[in-house]
């Protein structure tokens, strides 16, 4: 058989049909067999520069994952991408692969990037199917590590600190471990199980995880070193504080944040006939917002039988989220209403949302951001008929850390000041992710949690 496969092409995902999948919330892609995924990784040209593995905020040692993948040693590669990711199930299926790792492959030149992604998930996948041992947990070094929020960046410190001995203890405010892989993303993008599967990985590995517990209400961040015993505390608390437009008649009903929507679907359930919490089923609904969680709301709703709009103040081009999430929306029947801005929420006597009124916009100059800023186009002005309107317009964190922890600096909007390795103004204490960044992707908010793990080992070793 050939070393290389020099198709200029990656061998397709197999997916759900579009007018079957949008009926259902089971998983949309279907994944790689093992001939599929050994003819993708032989288009692998190993090649010694390995320029892929500096577009991984994990640093993943992709060329030597995929030459496993090509010799069929499934259960080899999966060690290698475990040695640097503690989520790869979950990394395969919702990292923007396409900016990062794949942007940089060679075959990306001449063609389609290798399929790293794709390749991630087969093994990952085949880890988890095949009943691999779960890893050995390591000797106790007898330091104890707290850890609040249970999302990618307090799962791979977490996971990272368990390796090199630590007692770490994960601190979840809500009743099931996963932050925004659990309650944010939906499950025909990320099943539930998946999660849950790499959550256990880190339980065997011996990370505690306490459910229910919202530093800030229960005890402070101070009060885990002073009281509890912690030696150093990091914060993955997120960004749960949806944004608003600030036009009238946002707070009506039927006006929702994306996050509780998906939060309502995703978390609780409410999608299913006899789901834990109710979700409002709309006839006509308009997803505000053009990124990835804009999608997910927009394809949520659609499932719940919807006929749904995404209204977007830019042009296609300037969408920020995935190409593969947009193309799937396209598919599944979701009407894109690009060069739109809304201006007013309508609402009958009752306060029930009945349309939103909207302006047509055109591109105008770069702004800040370096997109082309939206400029109204006058006398454009329109009504689009809706029941339900969706705000999908970012997040910041949430305050409740920043009240409640005396000198933890923290900038205008709530994000906590850290350094490159997640070192904040309070000794002992670390912070990463979207509490640092404000919203961004979940292999991002790894990169953060792996570099404050290690930061936090080596405080601790220099007081040792």
């Amino acid at each position: 058989m050939p070393k290389f496969n020099m198709d200029p092409n990656k061998n397709p995902m197999p997916t759900q049909d579009p007018c079957v999948r949008n009926r259902n919330f089971q998983e949309v892609a279907l994944g790689y067999s093992e001939q599929t995924a050994i003819d993708e990784a032989k288009r692998c040209l190993n090649c010694k520069n390995r320029p892929c593995v500096a577009g991984c905020p994990v640093n993943i040692m992709i060329p030597e994952f995929i030459s496993l993948v090509a010799e069929g040693k499934f259960e080899e590669a999966y060690e290698v991408i475990h040695r640097s990711s503690s989520l790869p199930a979950v990394c395969g299926r919702v990292c923007p692969q396409e900016t990062q790792c794949e942007e940089k492959c060679t075959r990306g030149i001449k063609g389609e990037p290798v399929g790293i992604g794709r390749l991630e998930r087969f093994v990952a996948d085949w880890h988890n199917l095949h009943g691999a041992a779960s890893a050995k947990r390591p000797a106790s070094n007898g330091h104890k590590i707290a850890v609040v929020g249970s999302g990618p960046a307090g799962l791979t410190c977490a996971g990272d600190l368990a390796k090199l001995g630590y007692e770490v203890t994960v601190f979840e405010a809500l009743h099931t471990a996963g932050g925004v892989l659990v309650y944010g993303i939906p499950e025909f993008r990320l099943p539930k199980a998946i999660v849950q599967k790499e959550v256990e990985g880190l339980q065997a590995l011996g990370v505690k995880i306490e459910t229910n517990s919202v530093v800030g209400r229960i005890f402070s961040v101070e009060e885990l070193k002073k009281e509890y015993g912690f030696e150093a505390v990091f914060l993955g608390t997120g960004a749960g504080l949806p944004k608003f437009m600030g036009i009238p008649g946002e707070s009506a009903k039927g006006v929702f944040s994306a996050n509780e929507y998906l939060t309502r679907s995703n978390l609780m359930k409410a999608y299913e006939e006899d789901g834990a919490t109710p979700i409002f089923r709309a006839k006509r609904v308009a997803v505000v917002g053009g990124g990835n969680v804009a999608m997910d709301a927009a394809r949520s709703a659609k499932r719940m039988g919807a006929d749904v709009s995404i209204v977007y103040r830019r042009s296609e081009a300037e969408l920020p989220a995935r190409r593969e999430e947009v193309e799937h929306a396209k598919e599944e029947g979701v009407v894109f209403r690009l060069l739109t801005n809304p201006v007013e929420i309508l609402t009958d006597a009752e306060e029930n949302v009945t349309g939103i009124r909207c302006v047509q916009m055109e591109l105008g100059e770069p702004d800040a951001s370096g997109r082309r800023r939206p400029v109204e186009k006058k006398g454009s002005e329109f009504i689009l008929e809706v029941d339900c309107v969706i705000m999908s317009l970012g997040t910041s964190p949430n305050p409740l850390i920043k009240q409640t922890t005396v000198g933890l600096e923290t900038r205008p909007r709530g994000e906590i000041v850290a350094d490159e390795t997640g070192k904040t103004s309070l000794e002992g204490v670390y912070a990463g992710g979207d509490a640092v960044t404000g919203a961004a992707t979940v292999i991002l908010a790894m990169g953060a949690g792996k570099a404050a793990a290690k930061a936090i080992d080596e405080y601790i070793r220099s007081r040792a």
